[in-house]
């Protein structure tokens, strides 16, 4: 199969897409999220399924109970067809949740975002995605606290070093 440049923007595009996606879910940025659906998208997690906006709130009242989440995308296979494309993405959804005496657990997935793409109005959005699970793991944790020690700490909030790092000084 010989790719063409719109194949190639095409699938730049929607790697992007998928990438801002991760971004928008670990950092709680759901505007974020929200920029790579259509309106009209519909959204199966397994336990949740319904609309964006559905998700969205759904993903307000889940996400604040973990203290930190990180999806590590993987391979993904990106076929165009015309305006629409199929993507198969392999994850690692790690889920840190941490109680006040510095118990918790480590929730670990890995699963396959399997998405249809369409391009509409010039860009290229999720029209329909069904995570599928392949593995889970919870593994309790103990002595987890450390978090505002040494070193800088993600958050989700405006307060990530993605949000500051274009405004900081360079070291000399």
């Amino acid at each position: 199969m010989k790719l063409t440049v719109d194949d190639l923007l095409a699938r730049q595009e929607i790697e992007d897409v998928i990438y801002r996606y991760a971004r928008g879910i670990d950092r709680f940025d759901l505007e974020a999220v929200r920029s790579c659906y259509h309106a009209d998208a519909y959204d199966d997690h397994g336990a949740f399924n319904g609309t964006v906006d559905e998700f969205l709130e759904a993903a307000k009242a889940f996400l604040p109970k973990w203290t930190a989440t990180q999806h590590f995308m993987g391979n993904m296979l990106i076929e165009i067809e015309g305006d629409t494309a199929k993507a198969e993405t392999y994850a690692v959804a790690y889920h840190r949740l941490e109680d006040d005496d510095g118990s918790g657990k480590d929730d670990i997935m890995g699963i396959r975002y399997v998405d249809r793409f369409e391009k509409r109005n010039g860009d290229w959005k999720i029209s329909h995605r069904v995570v599928v699970t392949e593995w889970r793991r919870v593994d309790p944790v103990k002595g987890a606290r450390g978090r505002n020690k040494i070193g800088v700490w993600g958050s989700r909030d405006s307060n990530d070093a993605i949000n500051w790092i274009m405004n900081a000084g360079s070291p000399n």
